[in-house]
Order: structure tokens, then sequence, then C-alpha cells
């Protein structure tokens, strides 16, 4: 599903994202509010099961965001696509407040000192811990919640060609994979792996655009940089 701020791979199935990918830079971060309105994807397919808000009341998870709130505030709109459910996991409340936004705003903190981002985020298994203990799905088994969330930023000074650049070795990778549950560590930087490691536990083939020589290159490195 391709949407003007984010693109994503949806599954009927289990009622969450495969993955959501963005870009974030100075030209997505504005002053727009946190809209806060969550609610089904008109996109989907008819037929399709909706997901609403209801399916994650009570459950214990949070609905997390794949692409974040704060990383879409030039407009008013741009904020509000980021409430729609094909965005959203049952997240463990700590995985999501506390490791995850550690993670997210680094990520926006790496834009304002003249980087962009490239962020892919997706999720897998089945199976999460959250504050009322630990469930498979949600909604009646609509919903499933996952085992694992992972998250890659592909991070380089603000410019253009990025391809070029990236597959050339100027960019800074970082690949993380966290536990979908409420003991997760507060320090991201824990969690680091790397791309080959997701694309294993996922069968998804990550940063395909660039020469393959470069995916293998890179995508074997794990991440050894600040952390904040």
């Amino acid at each position: 599903m391709l949407k003007p701020q984010y693109a994503l791979s949806y599954s009927r199935d289990r009622g969450i994202p495969n993955w959501v990918v963005w870009h974030l830079s100075q030209a997505w971060m504005g002053s727009a509010p946190r809209q806060d309105d969550f609610r089904p994807d008109p996109a989907l397919p008819r037929g399709w099961y909706q997901v609403t808000p209801r399916s994650y009341s009570g459950s214990g998870f949070d609905k997390g965001h794949n692409c974040p709130s704060a990383d879409r505030t030039l407009t008013l709109d741009d904020n509000s696509s980021t409430f729609l459910m094909t965005n959203m996991i049952p997240q463990a409340p700590m995985n999501n407040q506390r490791t995850w936004n550690h993670l997210e705003d680094y990520a926006r903190d790496l834009v304002q000192a003249g980087n962009e981002v490239y962020v892919l985020m997706g999720s897998y298994g089945r199976g999460g811990t959250g504050s009322n203990g630990p469930a498979q799905t949600l909604d009646q088994g609509r919903v499933t919640v996952p085992k694992r969330v992972w998250k890659v930023l592909v991070a380089l000074p603000a410019g253009t060609n990025d391809l070029q650049r990236i597959a050339a070795g100027q960019a800074r990778l970082i690949a993380i994979d966290t536990p979908n549950d409420n003991s997760v560590q507060p320090d991201w930087g824990s969690y680091r792996t790397s791309v080959d490691a997701i694309e294993a536990a996922t069968g998804l083939d990550l940063l395909s655009l660039l020469p393959v020589e470069a995916q293998a290159r890179l995508e074997a490195q794990v991440d050894r940089g600040p952390t904040r």
C-alpha cells in the first residue's frame, strides 16, 4: 500500500502490517500537533476485516505505531495518516513507550544533526507479553500479537544520489530486533543485530535496490556507533 507519507505491506490474516517504510528528513518536520485519530484504513480491499481501536481495548498492549506520529509533523494530514490502523501493531507498553520511543527520538536527533534517514520497520512471530500478561492474538483471533519487533535505520548526510552514497559505504546502518514484552531493556543499543539476521528471521529482502555486492557487504554488519 503506497501512501503519500509511507509505504507498507499489510497482512489480512494477521491484521497488522508485515512492514512499513518511510523517509525521514527536515522536509517532513513541522509543528502539526498529534492527531490521535486512530481509525480503520479505508484503502483496504472491500470485504477485508477492518481492525479498529476497539480491537486493542483492554488488551494490555499499546496501539504501537510503525511510522511514528512525530516523524510526520509537517501538516495535519501527514500526522493523521500515521493513525491508520494498518500502521499499528499490538506492542508491549514498555517496548513501545520506552525502548522504541528512545530509538525514534534518536532517529529524529540524527535528522536535526543534518542527516536523512530511511527507516524500515516490521514484526514477526506470534505471541507477546503486555501489561496483562502473554497473548497470542487480540479481537477474537483477528489481530496477531507479534513475538518480535525490528527496525532498520539507514542514516546518511542529507544530500542527493542516496543509493550511490549508501552503496559506497557513506551511510550508517542500524538494525535492531527486540522481544515484544514488558521486560525489554530500555537501551535499544543492546538489541543491535545485522540486516542479514532480520532477513533470515522474516524471509524479507531488505535494501533490495542496492547492488548485490553492496547488500552482501553492508547487511552483514552490526552497528557499533553511539546510541544517544
